[in-house]
């Protein structure tokens, strides 16, 4: 599933964190690194109270949500500023309070956060854990960094690579730990509910019925659909019908295939139907998804 999630870097910058906050209005989808010192972020219109991101940890922004960053509470507002690559302008204070860190931004292909993966938190936190920051993050931090100097032919390519890397690794460190966590990771995860996605990911085409999908899941059929939505976030065949939908647009975008035959690949007796759906879950109509010659 997660091979089908592509995204593109786009941009990665180092940032100094000191006495003034730094706001962040909603685009693209971020992370950031700390790789010294302690700092707060506070995500807007989020009930949650301000996340502590420690040496070591990294913490994604998948829905590109607004937020503010800050090493103390006491901190003022509006000398800190983000330019338009993403890199950011400060004026450093004391460096044994200073918050040093790697951040990057990212987006989803077409601009959208895949339905598999609609239901992941405003914000992903993945500390560092007993031993220090993982082998795995220092690598790709260190590389990010080194490629984001070069100016050798394929230095972006790489970039957008390792921010793909890493943003698929740490999905799959949160998931592992994550409580409460949601969406079809949480899914592929409980064994009765496992055999209805794997069922629903392998033929999207076919009219799946409630009844059908909890009889894989040999569990009732009123009991699977409460159980599907708690443990998924959303009713299996409105679950269903975003992943054909996933599914539709990534075969449009690849410029091969009309409208009329995609429909019938994701299960749509009409194309009318079809573009209906398309339509209310992206908001414009599957043939502006056929990229233009």
């Amino acid at each position: 599933m997660l091979a089908l999630v592509r995204l593109k870097g786009e941009t990665v910058f180092t940032g100094v964190l000191n006495s003034h906050r730094l706001l962040v209005k909603t685009g693209a989808s971020r992370f950031y690194f700390v790789q010294t010192g302690r700092l707060w972020i506070k995500m807007f219109g989020a009930a949650e109270a301000p996340i502590a991101i420690e040496q070591g940890d990294l913490i994604l922004i998948p829905h590109g949500t607004a937020h503010e960053l800050f090493i103390s509470p006491q901190a003022a507002v509006g000398e800190f500023s983000e330019q338009h690559d993403g890199a950011l302008t400060s004026m450093p204070s004391n460096p044994q309070s200073d918050a040093n860190y790697i951040g990057g931004l990212f987006r989803f292909d077409g601009g959208r956060l895949p339905p598999i993966l609609a239901s992941l938190p405003v914000s992903i936190h993945v500390p560092a854990g007993p031993s220090g920051t993982p082998a795995w993050l220092e690598a790709i931090s260190h590389f990010l960094l080194h490629e984001a100097n070069l100016t050798q032919p394929g230095a972006e390519l790489m970039v957008s690579r390792l921010i793909d890397l890493l943003v698929i690794r740490a999905l799959r460190t949160w998931s592992a730990s994550a409580p409460g966590r949601l969406g079809f990771i949480a899914g592929l995860s409980d064994d009765r509910i496992a055999q209805a996605l794997t069922a629903l990911h392998s033929t999207p085409f076919r009219p799946w019925t409630v009844s059908e999908l909890a009889h894989l899941a040999s569990m009732s059929r009123s009991t699977f659909a409460d159980h599907f939505s708690a443990t998924v976030g959303e009713a299996p065949l409105r679950y269903l019908t975003r992943w054909r939908l996933h599914l539709a647009s990534e075969m449009l975008s690849g410029g091969s295939m009309r409208v009329s035959e995609v429909a019938e690949r994701v299960g749509y007796a009409s194309d009318a139907a079809f573009s209906r759906a398309y339509k209310a879950c992206f908001g414009t109509p599957p043939r502006d998804t056929i990229p233009r010659e």
